[in-house]
């Protein structure tokens, strides 16, 4: 799969990290991400696990959510969009 990095092209989303997420990124709730026009929240993730990478300790088993609804990785994200990053959640 080809990918289409146009100069100029690229979309800001806002990634949210709760919770244990948000201490695996060292206590940040919230960041700004840039990526290409057309990336996918797992292209987004790996940008996120590359400036974070403790974050991998949950990989397995957190869930995102795109604009408040829980969607696959497999979603392409568009211009100001909000990603959030929930871990696991445990209680009883």
């Amino acid at each position: 799969m080809a990918e289409e990095n146009k100069k100029g092209a690229d979309v800001e989303i806002k990634v949210l990290f709760f919770a244990r997420a948000r201490d695996l990124a060292g206590g940040v709730s919230e960041m700004m991400l840039q990526v290409p026009s057309g990336s996918t929240a797992q292209d987004c993730l790996s940008k996120i696990f590359t400036k974070y990478p403790e974050l991998e300790q949950i990989r397995e088993c957190m869930v995102l959510a795109l604009n408040l609804e829980y969607t696959p990785e497999s979603v392409v994200v568009n211009n100001k969009d909000e990603l959030a990053i929930i871990p696991p959640i445990s209680g009883g």
